[in-house]
């Protein structure tokens, strides 16, 4: 599988050519009204547009502005917006997205409920709330918008002509009576469906979180050519093409396994003699394209020097998920990346670790639509790394510590696959052909669905798998 473009090697620098989302805007600062009596002041008034205009649609999209119409400002952490619609099955699951907000996706929050007493027209609801990073509204402002977005789990197209908030013509935003808000538990705006008070006690809660189901494999196979390595799922790439340098090639040999502190770890080993035809990748990913939302941990042995040879060559040693790019910026690509470069490239002179949430990318002319984070300094030797997706956001963690957090306008669309892979980004300004080699190492890989787990929940669930003796589990269902 070649999981990505030639080019992508050649440009000055990766992720310095990001088009990130916009910031949160600060919060004014202005008294609040109190949250014992929200309406001694005012309220909250909500306007509505659609971008997806259609009767039936692959996704809903209900745009929305949240406009304060009283004569204090008011917290955004109080305020609650819902928007009502009609299952198209019964049991039919749901997910919500941010693309993008003036104040930041990760400021927003979307969860689904079902209501006490369904209509023709709605059984379920969206409710939008907000993080304590949304800030105030002054008198008179309003949140900017909010392009929000929800879609079946299965991805089957969904009917909005007989939802009770969907309206069609509505492609300008204006005051909008068929959503609801709540400020601080009181309900000061819209009409809910018949019979469904927002503030009902009798309301049920939000879905319970699905998935759970867990990828787990500490790697403990003789080579790579052991049956059960292709019977569990994993392909030790072979085929030609990049990233990296030219007329390398991508060598199953140099993926071996070893016996290791008492367990076994996989090494990729890169090596090369100054020419194309000279360098060896390595790359092992996994058969399926079936990964999506949850948790991905992997705990990997970066390396600053070679094992042999001399050093300076610019190496690039990783851990990610990914889907093929169908088409030059096709909004449903999806890249996930920990990426440390030992000696540096893209523009950077020295050691650098990238993490990087991808939109989508042009191979020619190069443009990317990424945000990322990075450190610089070393990170030879083993480290424990996380990336969770969720609804709303993609957030990174090194050795327990948050790394990075970006936007949900990065949320992956479709299914990904789980790569590791080490290789020479070029060979420019190299003129030794004195072979030399370079090792990556990994202990194990996990991916829990549909779930988040904090670095501490992806520890203890590694030590309870090992102390049953459990060296490979794979629950995940097929995409």
């Amino acid at each position: 599988m070649n999981h990505r473009p030639t080019g992508r090697g050649t440009r000055a620098a990766l992720a310095l050519t990001a088009l990130v989302g916009s910031a949160a805007l600060a919060a004014l600062p202005v008294t609040t009204a109190s949250a014992s009596d929200p309406a001694a002041a005012g309220g909250v008034a909500v306007q509505y547009r659609t971008s997806a205009t259609g009767a039936s649609a692959d996704q809903s999209e209900p745009w929305l502005k949240v406009r304060n119409t009283g004569s204090a400002a008011v917290q955004l952490q109080q305020v609650k917006v819902r928007y009502y619609f009609k299952a198209d099955a019964p049991g039919a699951t749901y997910r919500f997205a941010c693309s993008w907000a003036v104040r930041g996706c990760s400021a927003v929050t979307g969860t689904f409920g079902t209501l006490a007493r369904p209509t023709a027209t709605a059984d379920r609801y969206l409710e939008i709330g907000f993080t304590s990073a949304a800030g105030t509204l002054a008198p008179g402002a309003d949140t900017g918008d909010m392009q929000l977005r929800f879609h079946r789990s299965s991805w089957q197209p969904l009917i909005q002509s007989d939802d009770y908030s969907f309206d069609g013509t509505r492609t300008s935003y204006a005051d909008f009576t068929k959503v609801t808000a709540q400020l601080a538990g009181t309900t000061v705006w819209g009409t809910a469906p018949e019979g469904n008070d927002p503030t009902d006690p009798t309301d049920p809660p939000t879905d319970p979180p699905g998935g759970g189901q867990t990828l787990f494999d500490d790697f403990s196979y003789t080579s790579h050519t052991d049956p059960a390595l292709a019977a569990h799922g994993w392909n030790v790439r072979s085929n030609s093409g990049g990233p990296g340098v030219p007329g390398a090639t991508w060598d199953p040999s140099k993926v071996t396994f070893a016996a290791q502190n008492g367990s076994t770890v996989m090494n990729l080993e890169t090596s090369t003699a100054g020419t194309g035809a000279s360098t060896r990748h390595t790359e092992v990913l996994t058969r399926a394209t079936k990964f999506r939302n949850g948790t991905y941990a992997a705990r990997v042995r970066f390396s600053d020097a070679p094992k042999s040879g001399p050093d300076g060559d610019r190496l690039v040693q990783t851990f990610f998920t990914i889907n093929d790019l169908k088409a030059p910026m096709a909004d449903d690509y999806a890249e996930y990346d920990f990426e440390y470069l030992p000696n540096g490239g893209w523009g950077e002179p020295a050691n650098i670790l990238y993490t990087t949430s991808w939109e989508t990318y042009n191979p020619d002319p190069w443009q990317a639509v990424n945000q990322h984070s990075e450190s610089r300094r070393s990170f030879a030797g083993w480290h424990d790394l996380v990336v969770t997706i969720d609804d709303s956001a993609i957030t990174y963690y090194v050795d327990g510590q948050l790394f990075g957090t970006h936007g949900a306008a990065y949320l992956p669309e479709r299914p990904m696959s789980i790569n590791f892979n080490q290789w020479l980004i070029d060979l420019d300004g190299q003129t030794s052909t004195t072979p030399r080699a370079y090792d990556q190492q990994v202990d194990y890989v996990l991916h829990v669905k549909d779930q988040v787990l904090t670095p501490a929940q992806v520890a203890a669930k590694v030590s309870a798998y090992r102390a049953a003796g459990t060296a490979f589990t794979d629950q995940v269902p097929g995409s």
